[in-house]
């Protein structure tokens, strides 16, 4: 797989998840004053470096499987295996009803949400940009 086409993945991926995000913020305001209702939360990029970071951390010593029961001490995840998983935040309490929505932190984490919608789709623009800059040339 090229440069182009992991950076585009990774960036449609991002782009996937911050839709869903956008969708499970909208919900968690519009239950803001559900008595009980516990909010949400998507988990996806601490996911996706771990599954980075094991591409590149090799052990120094690596172990010969010569069977398939044996364990290998490295497993290299791969980040297409990632996907986003939606939680529920039972930790949390900031109302007397049970409810643990703070609709200025949903408010908030919406924009932040947007905003890097805006970049993705930013990056991806630029990546398509200089294949054509590229192609005219």
């Amino acid at each position: 797989m090229t440069n182009f086409e992991r950076t585009l993945d990774v960036v449609h991926r991002a782009m996937d998840v911050s839709s869903i995000r956008r969708n499970v913020i909208a919900n968690n305001i519009a239950n803001a004053q559900v008595p009980n209702f516990k909010r949400s939360e998507v988990n996806f990029e601490s996911e996706l470096k771990r599954a980075f970071d094991s591409e590149e951390q090799r052990p120094i010593l690596e172990l010969a499987l010569t069977d398939p029961r044996h364990i290998s001490n490295h497993t290299e995840k791969d980040y297409r295996d990632v996907t986003p998983r939606r939680v529920l935040d039972f930790v949390s309490q900031s109302k007397n009803n049970g409810n643990n929505v703070d609709a200025e932190q949903e408010t908030m984490l919406a924009l932040q949400n947007q905003m890097l919608y805006t970049m993705l789709a930013g990056a991806a623009a630029f990546e398509f940009g200089q294949v054509s800059m590229v192609l005219r040339g």
